[in-house]
């Protein structure tokens, strides 16, 4: 090749390369997708990687392809689950932890705080929708679309009907702000919905779904399709939980394939939980833990959960054993999002990505605090009297304090008129044998952790009466107007 030549080619490569360079220096950071799958009232054992008797595959494939995170908590009801999951923050800091939050009550997640979904808009997601079952305060102030969401379809409180779409007899079913008289089982609309949303963003661009089914909670409401898939198991109450997941998991399948069309499953964290422990008069199963939802037994506050990413390592199919609890999503998911150390918000969680990646198997530091007002359990929830009080609990690695009793404040004595139990979960994850008597000094330290976090309700925080007041009615077709 001639001298001249060769500087010709020279420059032709520096220039191309010069031009590569720029290019690569303009695109963004690639952000991987994040879907969170919110399952209402899931029992333990009511998916098939838990060893239910009937099949949940694509919830399953999670966890297969994933990992299964084996102590996961959250409330022993929804309301402050998703209070977690959003601010995380503990909902007592707002007054919200020791009920659902009820429609004849003015409360909701303060409109200052930020939310998970504002926050992931201020990392460059455009689009961030909510599908689903939204129970987070029923004002303007509080609707999702004031709270950083993009889209939202589904109904603001618990309990509807999953053909009809009624709540305490009025229609809860919108599209953004306005009503919707759409029709169809509310299973498979939430599902239709995320996945035209994953559908419908640009290829490319990163975005957030959060999908709060409303199964499995009650009523028992199913379609025929998914009873006769699951004509096998009984009882029959059980046969109707069966069909209800059967259902939830044909929408997960949906979501999932819709990431596989854009090939784009590979680069989706997806993350898949239960709210609460699940309910077994109603068909349920949390075997073999203890306790129910409404409890802070494990069956209670532990609830199964899966997480897949394979491109950020995520992935293996093993199980994450270390535990972790809904107030650490907000915090790693915004640390993957690709915001600054000085953007993190404050927390109450911690940022576990290198947990579920597996690189840090001993966190050494995990402390959960939950805390139930034992008087808003429900009547048809069989309880001795003593445990009808106010229900406090403490996770600190391998041990945990339960307590029933008054409920504390700076007059009370913990102590005083309470029952308390101690358990060693690393030997005994059933919580069969109280170790209170030969580890007092154990029970002392989780009993003022509990105290502490007493403190953290505000002063003024106002109550939430379980039942309606007199006279209260719902909103005509549940519209919100101020």
């Amino acid at each position: 090749m001639k001298p001249a030549s060769r500087q010709s080619l020279l420059v032709t490569v520096l220039a191309v390369s010069s031009c590569l360079a720029a290019t690569a220096s303009s695109r963004p950071a690639e952000k991987p997708n994040i879907v969170i799958l919110v399952a209402d009232d899931l029992g333990w054992k009511d998916v098939g990687f838990h060893g239910a008797e009937f099949g949940t595959p694509h919830i399953d494939r999670i966890a297969r392809e994933g990992v299964e995170l084996w102590r996961f908590y959250v409330a022993p009801v929804c309301s402050p689950t998703r209070v977690a999951l959003v601010t995380g923050r503990h909902p007592i800091r707002y007054g919200l932890q020791r009920s659902t939050i009820k429609p004849w009550t003015a409360l909701g997640v303060p409109p200052q705080e930020q939310t998970l979904a504002e926050l992931l808009e201020s990392a460059g997601y455009r689009r961030r929708g909510a599908f689903g079952k939204w129970h987070l305060g029923e004002s303007k102030k509080f609707h999702p679309l004031k709270q950083g969401f993009s889209h939202f379809v589904g109904h603001y409180g618990g309990a509807i009907d999953y053909f009809r779409h009624l709540r305490l007899g009025a229609l809860d079913w919108h599209h953004g702000f306005d009503l919707s008289r759409e029709q169809g089982y509310s299973t498979e609309l939430i599902g239709g919905h995320a996945a035209r949303f994953v559908r419908e963003t640009p290829i490319g661009e990163p975005f957030f779904l959060y999908v709060p089914f409303n199964a499995i909670h009650g009523p028992n409401h199913v379609t025929q399709e998914h009873l006769r898939r699951n004509a096998y198991v009984e009882p029959e109450n059980r046969r109707l939980k069966a069909a209800m997941m059967t259902a939830m998991d044909d929408a997960v399948g949906r979501i999932l394939k819709a990431l596989e069309d854009r090939q784009e499953g590979d680069s989706t964290l997806v993350l898949f939980f239960g709210d609460n422990g699940g309910v077994p008069p109603q068909g349920s199963s949390n075997e073999p833990l203890r306790g129910r939802k409404h409890t802070v037994y494990e069956g209670g506050i532990r609830v199964a959960a899966a997480a897949r990413w394979p491109d950020g390592g995520i992935s293996g199919g093993h199980r994450i054993e270390s535990p972790v609890s809904v107030l650490d999503i907000l915090p790693t998911i915004a640390r993957i999002s690709g915001l600054s150390e000085s953007e993190l918000p404050d927390s109450d969680g911690a940022d576990v990505i290198s947990i579920l990646q597996g690189e840090t198997r001993d966190r050494g530091d995990f402390e959960f605090v939950s805390y139930f007002n034992g008087e808003n359990i429900p009547r048809n929830v069989e309880l001795p009297d003593t445990e009808r009080r106010e229900l406090g609990a403490v996770v600190a690695d391998k041990w945990k304090l339960v307590r029933f009793g008054p409920n504390l404040d700076a007059a009370t004595d913990p102590q005083a008129a309470a029952k308390l139990e101690l358990f060693d979960l690393g030997e005994d994850p059933y919580e069969s044998h109280d170790l209170s008597e030969s580890n007092p000094d154990v029970v002392a330290r989780l009993l003022a952790k509990l105290v502490e976090y007493r403190r953290l309700k505000p002063t003024d925080a106002p109550p939430i009466p379980l039942v309606a007041p007199k006279g209260w009615s719902p909103p005509e077709d549940w519209r919100i107007t101020k």
